[in-house]
């Protein structure tokens, strides 16, 4: 009986020919991930265990991203314990405001994930890297603090669903919008502690940007991790960013998935989740009208070029409704950059946004864009529970750039071909 890519990957990483699903391993870990809230757990867990030394000081990563620029004495003091920690461990790859980025923008854009790579991340949201064919899922800190001192993990094998989207997309639909539409159709333990192997033509046709959007919210259906095969778009991404060998694998074609899943990608309208469940998805034209307080477009999950690209083209020679606030996030300082270099900041600006440097910030109700009592956000993020973004009593509605772009013209949620005539 073949295997599937999850299943190769994590058998290779524990020296094993097979494993099948519901098997325990115990695998070398090629990256191990924290950030501000979540590595001073685990850093204090390293030294309450007497550690002195990090297994390997180029596979150790640290991007203090939730609360910076810190927002107060306390995020100031997280942030610390991370920077004292990566100088006093010699570590390659501590970025810090002026050099970082959305953790999970910033890793692969610096070419420190491969595919064929095995991630943890003590963030939920480190699934995002199997858009580049690798194993990668979140943890705890205290299990980041041992990876940290071994190099080693623990797993179970995860079963597999296979997503099969077929057709072509229809305009202004992304990875956000199959996402979502993906979650609405499973629900939020849909896939709770499987792979979701994400294929097809449509598939074939997406960005890689769109990729990393798909496999950030695995999590949101509650998967052990997503993945995409690696194809032409995928080698041409990591062209010139990742300077090392990697290891590309399949699925064979006698591989054992728990289910598989087609899809008529074709049929697919942008998505809107209302609140406060991502499974919530129905298509922006069957939301009645529901004025916003607040539009933000970033995030691990909608913070790349392409997103920010689509962004301006709503945006352009358009003006932000007198009654909604546009807070827009680049994911990493290059992005910020290179939207400098194409005129996007401009065009934000003169639209009536406001733009920040990096930050997870307004995601998780941290800072830059905290909701107040009764206040309703459209958001390119990947979460709208209750209280996610401020106050509990807020809503958070959860859309691609398109749809976010179009309401905060329109002051309320609405499809982009409202502006975009």
């Amino acid at each position: 009986m073949g295997m599937t890519i999850t299943e190769k990957i994590l058998a290779a990483h524990a020296g094993l020919d097979t494993v099948e699903p519901g098997q325990l391993i115990n695998a070398r870990v090629d990256m191990a991930l924290g950030n501000d809230i979540t590595a001073p757990l685990a850093i204090q867990e390293f030294k309450k265990l007497g550690l002195k030394k990090v297994f390997d000081p180029e596979k150790v990563v640290l991007v203090p991203d939730h609360f910076t620029p810190a927002k107060d004495i306390k995020s100031a003091e997280q942030a610390k314990i991370l920077r004292d920690f990566a100088r006093e461990q010699g570590l390659t790859n501590y970025f810090e405001i002026g050099r970082m980025g959305i953790e999970h923008c910033l890793l692969p854009e610096a070419g420190l994930v491969g595919p064929g790579d095995l991630v943890i991340g003590a963030d939920s949201h480190t699934c995002t890297y199997g858009a580049l064919g690798a194993f990668a899922t979140g943890v705890g800190s205290t299990d980041l603090a041992a990876a940290m001192a071994t190099g080693e993990l623990w797993f179970k094998v995860p079963e597999t669903i296979l997503f099969r989207y077929h057709g072509r997309l229809q305009p202004w639909v992304g990875g956000k919008d199959l996402i979502l539409f993906t979650i609405g159709q499973i629900g939020v333990d849909g896939a709770r502690y499987m792979a979701m192997e994400f294929t097809g033509e449509a598939i074939s046709e997406l960005s890689m940007d769109g990729r990393f959007t798909m496999a950030n919210m695995a999590i949101e259906a509650g998967g052990k991790n997503g993945i995409f095969p690696v194809d032409e778009k995928t080698i041409d991404y990591l062209r010139g960013r990742l300077q090392r060998d990697y290891r590309i694998y399949q699925s064979d074609p006698d591989a054992r998935y728990a289910r598989e899943i087609d899809i008529d990608a074709g049929k697919i309208e942008p998505q809107v989740a209302l609140p406060h469940l991502p499974e919530n998805a129905r298509s922006v034209k069957e939301i009645g009208e529901i004025k916003i307080d607040q539009v933000v477009i970033g995030s691990c999950t909608n913070g790349r070029m392409e997103d920010l690209r689509v962004a301006a083209h709503i945006l352009k020679g358009q003006k932000v409704h007198p009654e909604v606030r546009l807070i827009i996030i680049p994911g990493t300082q290059k992005i910020y950059a290179d939207a400098l270099a194409e005129g996007l900041i401009a065009t934000f600006i003169a639209a009536g946004a406001a733009v920040s440097t990096p930050t997870c910030g307004p995601c998780l109700g941290g800072h830059m864009g905290i909701l107040a009592r009764g206040e309703r956000a459209v958001a390119t993020t990947n979460r709208n529970f209750v209280g996610r973004m401020g106050h509990p009593e807020s809503e958070v509605y959860l859309a691609g750039p398109a749809v976010a772009a179009a309401s905060a013209v329109k002051g309320r949620i609405a499809a982009p071909e409202e502006v975009i005539k």
